[in-house]
Order: structure tokens, then C-alpha cells, then sequence
């Protein structure tokens, strides 16, 4: 499958729109990451346990969308977007879209 943030996948033809498929997630922080993010502050630095934990948030919420393409018999998604979202405090949503398509 291919996965392109444009309109088109380039040197590719769409012969169909399949509809927009999606993966979301969210995620709150556990007491390890808050305790970490509390010395962090302190001292300064990267919060590594957040990093590590919104990268793993992302994939999953991009894995989730390819799922649905590929439910639908997609050979690729275009124009995908992706949004974060502050749900309650200290829980993050994260979203992927874009469209499924068919290609020649």
C-alpha cells in the first residue's frame, strides 16, 4: 500500500475514491511518565518517556488507518492528515485521515 500526504501518488493513476478511512487513539500518562516529566522540569532536558510514548501513539494511530484500507481493498491512502487533540487533562488524542484509493 502506498501512503501519500498529496492529492496524487505520483507515476500511479486512481481509478477510485474509496471514502476517507481513519485511526485514532488516546493516551494518558502513567505515574512513571509523570514522575519523569516532574524532574525533567526541574532540571530541563527532553521528557524522553513522552516522546517515546506520543511516537508509539502515532504509529498506532497510523496503523489503525491502513487497517481500515485495507478493509476496504485500498492499494493506497492520499492526502493524510494528522491531528492531535487535548481530550481531558493529561490525555492526548491522536487521529490520521485521509482517503483510500484504488489505483491502475
Amino acid at each position: 500500500m502506498i501512503f501519500v500526504n498529496t492529492e496524487t501518488i505520483a507515476g500511479k493513476r486512481i481509478v477510485e475514491h474509496m471514502g476517507i478511512v481513519q485511526g485514532a487513539t488516546i493516551r494518558t500518562k502513567d505515574l512513571e511518565n509523570k514522575l519523569t516529566a516532574f524532574v525533567k522540569s526541574l532540571e530541563g532536558g527532553e521528557i524522553s518517556n513522552y516522546t517515546d510514548m506520543m511516537y508509539d501513539t502515532r504509529k498506532e494511530a497510523f496503523e489503525r488507518m491502513v487497517l481500515e484500507a485495507d478493509k476496504l481493498g485500498a492499494d493506497g491512502i492520499v492526502n493524510i492528515r494528522m491531528a492531535t487533540a487535548s481530550v481531558v487533562a493529561g490525555a492526548a488524542e491522536i487521529i490520521y485521515y485521509g482517503t483510500a484509493v484504488k489505483l491502475e
